[in-house]
């Protein structure tokens, strides 16, 4: 029997530190790159990717609705198109709720808007810091006082343009909320049949399980507290007097989904509605303050209680996430920018154990 000679091993010499910096440099090149690939694809697909994004928060978070129906036996198909109906029951009662009073404030938006104009002027004489402001608005508007014009376009060729991307967007957002709910248990066997360990499986299937509890516990845990604050909203403008409590409370819950920004957008409502309303700029005061105390109480106390430490997300971490989906997808991207956090940590939560992105108290 030939002896087979084997190759002799060559052994390469260590790589120098100019080489091993070229290829980490490379590997972070890589990265950087893929990332900037993904910003600008998630920035030029928002129309179609932000509403099935939703679609998939909202989903998640009707997940357990659907799971009742479904241990009751009723198919899937059908337990989606019943969450998809209350759904939309659910924003037709809100619509409702609002529908009155918004047209109220709507119809005495230019009476206000002369109101705001006046308040401003009376505002202004007294504090030099706007005094340049003052020039430059006379520069423009004439020295007949504050004017407003719209050189180009109107609220109709607006509405006329925007018209049928909302009405797409919110048909696909419609259609991703059915096919996600009735079709989320599929998608979960597909994605752990690709997997080729058992490893990676027990892996993915921890991801899907922690997507879901995180995302749909966060989302429903808020919106409990979301309806609470507009409660007390609404009674306390009640109390104070202000016209419409019942648009401001309702109102003040939606945007308290935007954490940072909503709030801050309301209490600038409420200042405006404060200074159209009473009489005096202490008065006008009144109202946003009265909602920043609501808030602060819900902030720091209420949603740390409900939600708990498990969900209590670094506070700089939210804000950055925030203000990347803010700048991707708009006022969309505010909504999910919690969720999709949520989905990231569990995912890396599960990728690499110990990792620990909740605030510490």
């Amino acid at each position: 029997m030939q002896h087979v000679k084997k190759p002799p091993i060559v052994r390469l010499p260590p790589k120098t530190g100019v080489e091993l910096l070229l290829v980490h440099s490379a590997r972070v090149a890589m990265v950087v790159a893929g990332l900037i690939a993904l910003v600008f694809a998630l920035y030029a697909g928002r129309v179609l990717l932000a509403p099935l994004a939703l679609s998939v928060v909202i989903g998640l978070m009707l997940g357990p609705v659907a799971v009742f129906l479904e241990r009751r036996s009723v198919p899937p198909g059908l337990s989606a198109l019943i969450v998809v109906v209350v759904f939309l029951l659910l924003l037709a009662l809100v619509g409702a709720a609002i529908a009155a009073p918004l047209s109220f404030w709507l119809e005495r938006g230019p009476q206000i808007w002369r109101q705001l104009q006046t308040r401003i002027v009376e505002l202004r004489e007294p504090l030099e810091v706007l005094e340049g402001l003052r020039d430059q608005l006379r520069a423009v508007t004439g020295e007949t006082g504050l004017a407003v014009e719209i050189a180009d376009g109107s609220p109709v060729e607006s509405l006329a343009v925007t018209a049928p991307t909302l009405v797409g967007q919110t048909l696909l957002f419609l259609a991703g909320l059915y096919f996600f709910v009735a079709t989320r248990h599929q998608m979960r066997v597909a994605a752990l049949g690709l997997c080729v360990s058992r490893r990676l499986r027990w892996r993915v299937a921890h991801v899907f399980r922690d997507v879901e509890r995180m995302v749909s516990t966060y989302l429903l845990a808020i919106t409990a507290i979301n309806a609470g604050l507009g409660v007390a909203v609404s009674a306390a403008m009640w109390l104070i007097g202000v016209e419409s409590p019942l648009l401001w409370g309702v109102l003040a819950a939606l945007l308290n989904y935007v954490i940072y920004v909503g709030p801050a957008i309301m209490a600038a409502i409420l200042f405006a509605v404060g200074l159209a309303t009473f009489d005096g700029f202490s008065a006008s005061l009144v109202p946003p303050l009265v909602y920043l105390l609501i808030n602060l109480i819900e902030a720091q106390f209420v949603t740390p209680m409900v939600i708990g430490r498990t969900l209590t997300m670094n506070p700089f971490i939210v804000l950055v996430a925030l203000a990347f989906w803010l700048w991707t997808w708009g006022p969309l991207g505010g909504f999910i920018a919690v969720p999709a956090l949520l989905v990231v940590y569990a995912v890396v939560g599960n990728i690499v154990p110990g990792i620990d992105w909740t605030a510490r108290r």
